[in-house]
């Protein structure tokens, strides 16, 4: 019994066709044996962590420190900043200036994030007047056209990460600008313009707090953006104190 199952883990998953081009092109993360091992059920949305190959455990401490939180939400936990699960445009404001992107950038960050995201969060079916954000409603306002590691309901998937950066990193341990260009045309999908602005917003942002002298957004830097981890450290980092929260 043991070497059938042993067997059966070590099965080759056939994942293109020599008739159509792009599987080949962008062939999806088909993990060995030991990446199972380190990462099994990849294709299982964690609620509270969010792990890869680079860290398998995800974030502990930080996990641990949100673990009421799904990841989505610990990704915008900086920006709530008196802990109320709310987000006013003024605590983005914040947040964007605390991750430097100064003035004008974190202004237009605001009109992007809020006239966008609110609405679909709101508890009722009213508009909030304040264009807030409220974060247990926060898995509402995914969009489409992006990487899907976020799942419908604010999880983190392993399985969709490792994929976008083995279809789109040619082999490096991150992607380029370029290789963003790319993925941001792979992945996506028809008559979706919120969803293709959100995309292009999102990783334009990702790429200017990271701003990577050799041009390469590391995987593990982009893993701890989706889980909102590196916001703590990038803002302490330029504040030359230790800061949790975006004010």
């Amino acid at each position: 019994m043991a070497d059938i199952q042993s067997a059966k883990s070590n099965v080759v998953v056939q994942t293109a066709v020599p008739d159509g081009r792009v599987t080949t092109e962008r062939p999806p993360w088909n993990p060995t044996p030991v990446q199972r091992k380190s990462l099994p059920n990849a294709g299982t949305a964690r609620a509270n962590r969010a792990p890869a190959t680079t860290a398998p455990d995800g974030s502990p401490e930080w996990a641990e420190q949100h673990s009421h939180q799904t990841v989505l939400q610990q990704h915008c936990d900086f920006f709530d900043t008196d802990n109320d699960g709310i987000i006013w445009p003024i605590d983005t404001y914040r947040g964007f200036y605390a991750l430097g992107f100064g003035f004008l950038l974190s202004l237009l960050s605001v009109f992007i994030v809020h006239l966008s995201f609110s609405y679909p969060t709101c508890p009722s079916i009213l508009p909030d007047p304040f264009f807030r954000l409220y974060l247990a409603n926060i898995h509402k306002a995914k969009h489409g056209s992006d990487t899907g590691t976020y799942d419908n309901e604010g999880r983190f998937v392993p399985q969709k990460f490792e994929d976008f950066f083995n279809k789109y990193s040619n082999g490096k341990n991150g992607v380029t600008a370029t290789d963003l260009w790319e993925a941001l045309k792979g992945q996506r999908v028809i008559m979706d313009p919120i969803g293709w602005g959100g995309a292009f917003f999102e990783w334009a942002a990702t790429y200017i707090m990271l701003w990577p002298e050799d041009g390469v957004l590391k995987r593990e830097d982009v893993r701890r953006v989706y889980d909102g981890s590196i916001f703590v450290d990038i803002a302490s980092k330029r504040a030359g104190s230790a800061k949790t929260k975006a004010a």
